[in-house]
Formats: structure tokens, sequence, C-alpha cells
């Protein structure tokens, strides 16, 4: 990712050598140095790594996103018994590949998405100036940022194969068997706008999910080394990552029951839908649901979301700095 100084590494794993600390209390191998990398190698490892992370991390917790997707568009009262039980049902009447169904739908959107947003977050920090610990750390509010303009950017780029995703989750095969069903019946029974319906909602429940998921994991590892003095590894990756995938979903969650709502809505026969805007979906949902309405599901996502992330992001780092360090190797 970005540059940092000498001594110091990089927030997303860029590794160059380590400061030593009164915590060090042995000599560690010092990391390649990435800066001498120019940016068209930088950009492709950090496209190859973040679409190889999110297509491992998604498929690793696809059957627990489609039960939750479920459970986010009705009305039926969540527990973890009842999606122990859809699970469960799903496999014995439709096959245990039936826990998949949507997962290609999924890839398709997952790898582009995770490829922009990875790198997006890498371009964004260079450009906002807080792409070393200590600039991010001197500037909180620019890091913050970063993330979030990454999310937005690989929404944006990547949003109707989410909403494809989401429909092929919530109906049986016969209904979208493939993800080009999807949307050639969508264009053509409810218009080419329908495959953005739900993006406002998605915008604005990506902008604290990936500024936060970002800004915590970042943070989290350099204190991790200012402690230690030395990087951390996979593991303490994977555990990183899961914290900060747990602060995130917490802080947007509800807004992703709204964008799953006017996603798999259904157009009426008088043309219009049950769920118009952010404003009347909320409306909805808290009259005929209450407030726990907002978080059906959550519990399912501190499980899964931590998971993902944490998978992601330590896949990620793992990938792309062996990518960097193969291709310094190669240069000298």
């Amino acid at each position: 990712m970005a540059v940092g100084e000498a001594r110091v590494p990089l927030l997303h794993g860029d590794r160059q050598a380590p400061a030593h600390t009164h915590h060090e209390p042995a000599v560690h191998k010092a990391p390649l140095d990435h800066s001498r990398l120019g940016r068209g190698t930088t950009v492709v490892t950090s496209l190859v790594a973040g679409a190889t992370a999110g297509a491992i991390a998604k498929t690793a917790i696809a059957p627990l996103d489609r039960t939750k997707i479920n459970f986010q568009i009705s009305q039926t009262p969540y527990s973890w018994r009842a999606a122990i039980n859809f699970l469960l049902t799903s496999a014995r009447t439709e096959g245990l590949l039936a826990l998949w169904r949507g997962n290609s739908a999924t890839m398709a959107r997952i790898v582009p998405y995770a490829a922009i947003q990875f790198t997006a977050h890498e371009q964004w920090k260079k450009a906002l100036g807080v792409d070393t610990p200590q600039s991010a750390k001197a500037h909180p509010v620019l890091h913050l940022i970063a993330g979030s303009l990454a999310g937005v950017t690989s929404q944006s780029a990547t949003y109707p194969l989410d909403m494809a995703r989401a429909r092929m989750a919530v109906t049986n095969v016969a209904e979208y068997s493939t993800l080009r069903t999807v949307f050639v019946r969508v264009a053509r029974d409810e218009g080419l706008r329908t495959l953005y319906r739900g993006y406002s909602a998605t915008v604005l429940g990506v902008i604290p999910y990936a500024g936060v998921s970002f800004f915590t994991y970042d943070t989290l590892k350099h204190k991790y080394f200012e402690y230690f003095g030395k990087p951390q590894g996979a593991l303490v990756n994977v555990a990183l990552g899961g914290c900060a995938g747990a602060i995130a979903q917490t802080a947007s969650y509800p807004l992703d029951i709204v964008r799953r709502r006017m996603q798999t809505a259904r157009r009426r026969p008088d043309g219009t839908y049950p769920y118009k805007s952010i404003g009347q979906t909320l409306v909805v949902v808290y009259k005929c649901e209450g407030w726990r309405g907002f978080y059906k599901g959550l519990s399912m996502n501190w499980v899964k979301g931590p998971i993902a992330v944490g998978i992601s992001f330590a896949t990620y780092d793992a990938i792309k700095n062996t990518l960097r360090d193969v291709a310094v190797h190669f240069n000298s």
C-alpha cells in the first residue's frame, strides 16, 4: 500500500525495516522495502490480493450470509434456533449446495469489489496524505475518510451485482437460475433503474462501515507494532480484522436492513414498491417490527462479519506482501 518512512512499516502491511523498541527482546528479520516498487506494480499487486482475499472470505461465510439476508427482508422474528432451522431446511429440501445459492453472483461482485476497495483505500490514503503511521495518527479524520471513500468507490462500481446477489439469495432456483437471468428479467419487467434500488441506503451504510473497518484495523496494527516491536503474524491479523469487522458491522447495520428491503422488494401490480425510499423503509420497519427490526440478524453478523473481515484483511496482507517481495527480488 502506501509508502512509509524507512524504519516504520505501513499501516496496511507494507513492510519496511522495523524500528526497534524497548519491547523487542530479539532481532527480527528486516522485511523487504516495497518503496522501490513503481505505482503500476503496487496497484496490480493490490488488485490481485484484494480480489483473492474477498473471494476466500465470502465463500467461507456464504451459508450464513444467505440466512441473514432471508431474515433481513422478512418480518419473521430472528433467533439462532430459527436461523439453524433455515439452514437445515434449505439443505434438506434443496440440497447442501443450496446453502451457497447466489454465491456465483457474490463472486462476480466480490472479486471486483474487494480488488477495487483495497486498491482504492491505498490510493485514497496517498491522496489525503495519511499513508504512514505518523500521518494517520496526526490526522485521524482524514484516515477515516480514506476508508469511507474506498467503500463508496467500490460500491458504486459493483452495486448492480450486489442487487442481483440479494435477489438470488431469497428466491428459488427456478425463478433466477443465473446472474444473467436476474439482469435480463429485472431490466425487462422492472426497468434498468431497479438495478440501483437501495443504492443511496447502501452508500450511507458503507461510509461508516468501510471507514470504521479500515480505520480500526490500521490503528490496531499500528498499536500492536508499537507495543510488541515487530510486525504481526497472519493469525493476529485475523483477530485484529475480526475486531474491526464487529465494530464496523454494528455501526452500519440498520442501513444494511434498509438496503436489503429495497433491493429485494417486488414491484406491485400498480407499478409501486412497498419500500419507496430510505425514510419510508425506516418507518415501515419500525412500525411493524419495532427498533429490534433494525438489528435483526445482527448476532449472526457478529459471527460471520468478523470471520469474513478477519480472513479478508489477513489474506490481503499476506498475498500483497508476498507478491511485492517477489517483485522486489525481480527488480533487484
